[in-house]
């Protein structure tokens, strides 16, 4: 990879500020960044490493003011975040992708395989499979009978698609990941529990992508649904019947429980707990470790255990925090 300033700038609409020719070769964390790398600063936190970066190259923001003379060459575009995301996925795509059959590797009679597609060496693909143009199946991954595979999705190491699950298209599914195991669905009888047996599927939609070692389980019937865009993180539960909307995002460890409605737009904490059974609007957003145990609207931004309003929590940390000295008074 090789770039000048004045060609990233082409590309995201940005303004150079020195040297437009110098030759970038890498990226680097604007504290860690050196000679030839290009870096970006859009949380003002670390606005002190712009006056101390060896970087050659700083993405940032058009309306950012300088307070002392830098070092680097300056690109200022609209927002530096979303520059940096989209040159990266330039530099990314750029990279050759491979695009053979490796052996050992198993694939069901009848299964046509594209010629653009890749499948890894150990990976299994079953009966009726019907897989698109541009799709890559790593090493040690498992593809069951009548799946389905959209074009261009990235099935990373041993990944795990049960039988009867959809896979939409540009999804990129990491190492780990189990879509379409059993729901925990069981019925106690005689006093002990027996399993109902789940036969419903998975869909997830068009560009999604799903974190190393999540799990997506089969719906008991019909199907567990993930929506467009919608991102998961590592280490996510999506139970039974679970029906998440488009353009979510999940941080790592989140649980959803059986049957619950997520709506469009809302972003999640890790380690957030969702109820079953409830639904959940649009444009919310919650903090990490929040237990949400009933149905929620829209546009809400909440926290804690049951979880309440964002403000109504800080004031209740700050009470808490008093509640020592008051015991004491009222005690005198």
């Amino acid at each position: 990879m090789q770039f000048t300033p004045s060609l990233i700038a082409s590309l995201t609409g940005g303004v150079v500020e020195g040297d437009q020719d110098i030759l970038i070769t890498g990226f680097g964390p604007i504290e860690q960044a050196g000679e030839g790398d290009i870096t970006f600063l859009a949380n003002m936190k670390y606005s002190h490493f712009l006056y101390t970066t060896k970087a050659s190259v700083v993405l940032i923001n058009e309306d950012f003011v300088l307070e002392h003379p830098v070092s680097a060459t300056l690109i200022r575009v609209k927002d530096a975040y979303s520059a940096l995301a989209e040159l990266m996925t330039l530099v990314e795509s750029s990279k050759p992708l491979p695009s053979v059959i490796e052996q050992p590797s198993y694939i069901s009679d009848g299964v046509i395989i594209p010629d653009d597609v890749y499948v890894g060496a150990f990976a299994y693909i079953g009966k009726n499979v019907v897989i698109g143009r541009g799709v890559k199946i790593y090493p040690q991954s498992y593809i069951g009978d009548n799946v389905e595979i959209g074009e261009n999705t990235i099935i990373r190491p041993g990944v795990k698609i049960y039988e009867k699950c959809k896979i939409g298209k540009r999804c990129i599914i990491h190492s780990g990941c189990v879509i379409g195991a059993d729901g925990f669905g069981f019925a106690p009888k005689d006093g002990k529990f027996e399993k109902i047996p789940q036969i419903g599927g998975v869909i997830i939609s068009d560009d999604v992508e799903i974190g190393a070692n999540s799990c997506i389980d089969r719906a008991t019937f019909g199907n567990t649904v993930i929506g467009e865009g919608t991102k998961l993180d590592n280490l996510l539960q999506v139970a039974h019947n679970v029906k998440i909307g488009r353009h979510n995002v999940f941080a790592a460890q989140t649980g959803i429980a059986g049957s619950t409605v997520v709506g469009d737009y809302n972003r999640v904490g890790g380690q957030c707990g969702f109820a079953g059974h409830i639904t959940i609007g649009d444009n919310n957003e919650f903090g990490a470790q929040s237990g949400i145990p009933n149905s929620i609207g829209s546009g809400r931004r909440m926290i804690g255990y049951p979880v309440v309003d964002a403000r109504t929590f800080a004031r209740t940390h700050v009470y808490l925090k008093h509640l020592d000295q008051l015991f004491k008074q009222h005690k005198e």
